[in-house]
């Protein structure tokens, strides 16, 4: 969302956070898809213009389900993922790290060698990550551990691009960046499928012509005790017009 918001400055973004059954990267496919629909349902309801999947396990699990459901155009973080995977590796060894979930998927395995079947894919699952972020430890002695430990393996295998599989990951560049090295290209889907949405929206002639401010708008299911702060870390900015709803 944070990006979307710069790249797409005049649209109203509608955003639902699955609070009180997060986190999916732990539960099964069933699940992930009947939470995906539901999820799904709400929103268009709300007659919005295209969905954007931004939770990697929803994308890896439920994205062929959301797109025979969804009456609008649909995009995810694991093609775009994949796409970049394959125009910016050098040494076709692309590293990939995720939920539990979205690794036991193959998803971005399969997407990845859809682009360039020569590459060669090594995936890892990162359960750690999630709530290491979520306690705010992005600059701590037990993450830069953590992110040894997981990634590792990966470099022993050569990889010159990683791809951050969840979005939560990102927050933990810095650490990643350190633990991987320079060489490695850290690759994070939400730039590229902002711009993605933003030719899709110009090529439907669906672009919000209004000059005025865009409204934004969270729906989530529960109220975490640190919903406030950790959504605030995310978009660099406060959260306002927060609702919680019942699916």
């Amino acid at each position: 969302m944070h990006a979307l918001r710069r790249h797409l400055p005049r649209e109203n973004i509608y955003y639902f956070g699955d609070t009180a059954r997060v986190p999916y990267g732990v539960k099964s496919p069933e699940t992930i898809i009947r939470f995906a629909t539901q999820i799904v349902e709400f929103l268009l309801e709300k007659r919005v213009k295209i969905l954007i999947v931004a939770c990697n396990t929803m994308a890896a699990v439920a994205s062929q389900a959301i797109r025979d459901l969804s009456s609008v155009p649909v995009l995810d973080v694991i093609e775009t993922g994949a796409q970049g995977a394959a125009r910016y590796t050098r040494n076709r060894r692309v590293g990939v790290i995720g939920t539990l979930a979205t690794v036991a998927s193959g998803a971005y395995e399969q997407a990845i060698r859809s682009h360039d079947a020569s590459i060669q894919v090594r995936s890892r699952a990162c359960p750690l990550f999630v709530p290491l972020v979520e306690e705010g430890w992005l600059d701590h002695a037990v993450t830069r551990i953590t992110a040894e430990e997981y990634l590792r393996p990966l470099c022993r295998e050569g990889i010159d691009t990683l791809v951050l599989g969840c979005t939560h990951y990102p927050l933990l560049k810095p650490v990643l960046r350190a633990v991987a090295g320079d060489d490695v290209e850290l690759l994070d889907s939400a730039e590229a499928i902002a711009r993605e949405t933003a030719v899709v929206l110009e090529a439907a002639q669906l672009s919000n012509p209004q000059a005025g401010p865009p409204e934004y708008r969270f729906f989530i299911t529960d109220v975490p005790q640190r919903f406030q702060e950790v959504g605030g870390r995310f978009l660099g900015r406060p959260l306002e017009h927060v609702s919680i709803v019942s699916i």
